[in-house]
């Protein structure tokens, strides 16, 4: 599997920082539409100090991020603004299908929608071993 973008390339476009940087590579892109990244979840993950002792399961909320954060890649690839930071608008149709545990892999496939009026909306999945473990639509806007 190709890498288009490594975790140094992601730090340079994203502005999250560790612990809250949840995409590790990504490697599909087409710059127009369709993006690919890849989280792996490592049993050392601060959120499994809490969730849950003896059971750690990566929560749901950190799937959606890990998504966002994706997209974000795009839009800042779409968008070439020096504004990086694309803010959660709304989140719609969330499912989780299946538990994420340390030792998966998550890759998140993100479609752009539409972008309208500073606003942008993709849809988007997490899956472990091609079986779906999330998907949701999102919305973003940035702040001027």
């Amino acid at each position: 599997m190709d890498t288009i973008y490594d975790s140094k390339a992601i730090l340079d476009i994203l502005p999250h920082r560790y612990p809250l940087i949840l995409v590790d590579r990504i490697v599909e892109c087409n710059n127009k539409d369709w993006i690919v990244g890849l989280k792996n979840v490592s049993a050392n993950e601060p959120c499994f100090q809490g969730h849950f002792p003896g059971l750690p399961i990566f929560p749901g909320v950190l799937q959606l991020e890990a998504m966002a954060q994706t997209a974000g890649v795009l839009l800042n690839t779409l968008t070439k603004s020096d504004v990086k930071i694309a803010y959660y608008l709304a989140v719609d149709k969330a499912k989780f299908r299946r538990m994420v545990v340390p030792g998966d892999q998550l890759r998140m496939e993100i479609k752009f929608l539409k972008m309208r009026m500073g606003m942008a909306k993709v849809s988007g999945r997490a899956l472990v071993d091609g079986e779906l473990a999330c998907e949701a639509e999102m919305m973003f806007g940035r702040d001027k």
